[in-house]
């Protein structure tokens, strides 16, 4: 399946031909209409909100740094902060996104960015035998079982979610 029929990004495609994971290629769904927000692309795929596996970068003393989180929850950016030691966690603006990754946000996938990054990957994303990610573009989004994903990611597991009261 060559890479328009996927609708993959072209660097993710190629990413998960050097993974050896050509096959999920054949699995990426392609929408008609932008899904930039997990809630768009859980409505959708036709999934919990909580399967969407959200590829957020921060800057951590202005290091990026990569964050694999469920769809449902927040980014506690102090559980992170203690998690890498860094004295101030940050949101980068989005041309610093597109710079490390290569990916404009809404499209960031966990792994097959252009330049490598810390990646934390929350233990919420194991609750489901199956998560959502973006494959390149904010059209596009393929499946992985979880703990595949964190480990094709370079992942270290952590606790960074938001608690709610």
């Amino acid at each position: 399946m060559t890479t328009a029929e996927s609708g993959a990004h072209p660097r993710f495609a190629a990413a998960l031909d050097e993974l050896g994971l050509g096959a999920v290629k054949a699995q990426v769904r392609r929408f008609p209409e932008a899904t930039r927000t997990a809630a768009e692309a859980a409505a959708a795929i036709g999934c919990e909100l909580s399967q969407i596996c959200k590829s957020l970068i921060f800057a951590a003393d202005g290091v990026p740094v990569l964050v694999l989180m469920d769809g449902a929850s927040r980014v506690d950016m102090e559980l992170v902060r203690r998690e890498l030691g860094a004295e101030q966690v940050t949101r980068p603006k989005a041309d610093v996104v597109r710079e490390t990754t290569g990916y404009a946000i809404g499209g960031v996938p966990p792994f097959g960015h252009r330049t490598r990054t810390r990646v934390l990957a929350d233990r919420s994303l194991l609750d489901h035998d199956l998560v959502w990610a973006a494959a390149g573009t904010p059209y596009t989004v393929f499946p992985m079982e979880p703990k595949a994903l964190i480990a094709h990611a370079g992942g270290a597991l952590v606790d960074v979610r938001e608690r709610t009261a």
